[in-house]
């Protein structure tokens, strides 16, 4: 575990990182991208460390991908790559670094390894995990497996290396329907995201059978909920992840990927929007959309905030929280992974 009092008092022994007014002013470029949800006084304590990482940056030849539930300073301050876990899978096979930071949880960043080995890849906090990846083993596929002889396992990228390995090909939100249906068989297994599947079922094919593990973000929408925000405000479009329930999503006016989801609200541009996914979500599109006001309700990450600028800079000084792969899981997990790549890029997802 990351001793942060003993990594800030290494970093204020190289940086200065006092809250910076005049800094403030002097990267209001950068600020306009957040100014509707960051505040002037937190912005001029971000400013030193966005400066101070990416100065660090260009000296260690290192990008950072963050994905879209990271925080406003980190989506806009320092990231080189920001998107969804597909799009951010494949930009680690393109980016023209040798390290990579991952800002996003574990799993991102074993992925990031599986795809880029010959590349560091640094995570900022370790505990940085996920209760999707969390809810199965490699064990836990064989299990599943067992029950129904020769149908093949997509697994959600939201899993651990073993268990990519273990698996036939990965799949995301923005494509698990169409990986899906392109599977051999009537059967098709899916771990480890029950609702997904569930959500996957009702527009595939396919029988869909799956492993019953579930999002601690997104499991805890109610259609119920959405229901009384809509009585409340009838014009309130409501825009759902598929890792919510299907009654949720059953709700909701619009449901896709974070990616997805981006896309709906720039295109339609609602005067009133209502992101059923984790809280960053609509702060990362807020400046970028001025004529939508973003409502509530707001379930927030515990394991994407654990990534923050100074965690950040501590790895990129230190160039600790290096994230290895053996390699006969990389191997593995490399061949479901860039199996899923590469079919996606074949549908032209």
């Amino acid at each position: 575990m990351l001793d942060l009092t003993a990594a800030r008092a290494t970093l204020s022994e190289h940086y200065d990182l006092s809250p910076s007014l005049t800094l403030a002013e002097e990267m209001g470029e950068t600020y306009g991208r957040m100014s509707r949800v960051v505040s002037p006084a937190d912005w001029a304590i971000y400013a030193p460390y966005v400066r101070a990482i990416n100065q660090l940056k260009a000296e260690r030849n290192a990008v950072v991908l963050a994905h879209n539930y990271m925080t406003p300073e980190i989506f806009h301050g320092i990231s080189d790559v920001v998107g969804d876990s597909l799009q951010l899978a494949i930009e680690a096979t393109k980016v023209d670094a040798d390290v990579i930071v991952q800002c996003g949880v574990h799993f991102m960043a074993e992925t990031s390894k599986i795809l880029s080995p010959e590349k560091t890849v640094l995570m900022p906090d370790m505990a940085a995990g996920c209760s999707l990846a969390e809810s199965i083993t490699a064990e836990g596929v064989a299990e599943i497996r067992a029950k129904y002889p020769g149908a093949p396992v997509v697994s959600y990228v939201n899993t651990t290396a073993e268990v990519k390995a273990a698996s036939d090909i990965c799949c995301t939100s923005a494509n698990a329907v169409q990986i899906v249906d392109a599977m051999p068989g009537d059967t098709v297994i899916m771990t480890p995201d029950q609702f997904l599947a569930q959500n996957v079922a009702a527009q595939s094919k396919k029988k869909v059978v799956w492993w019953e593990g579930s999002c601690i973000v997104h499991e805890l929408y109610t259609a119920e909920d959405l229901r009384a925000y809509r009585e409340a405000d009838p014009d309130v479009k409501i825009i759902a992840h598929p890792e919510c329930t299907p009654a949720v999503v059953a709700e909701a006016d619009f449901t896709g990927s974070t990616s997805g989801i981006i896309k709906w609200v720039h295109d339609n541009k609602p005067a009133k929007a209502m992101l059923v996914t984790e809280c960053s979500m609509a702060s990362n599109i807020s400046d970028e959309l001025p004529e939508v006001e973003f409502a509530k309700p707001c379930n927030m990450c515990p394991y994407m905030k654990k990534i923050t600028l100074e965690k950040v800079l501590y790895a990129l000084h230190t160039m600790t929280g290096q994230v290895e792969v053996d390699a006969a899981v990389a191997k593995d997990a490399r061949r479901a992974v860039q199996r899923m790549i590469d079919l996606s890029q074949e549908l032209g997802l």
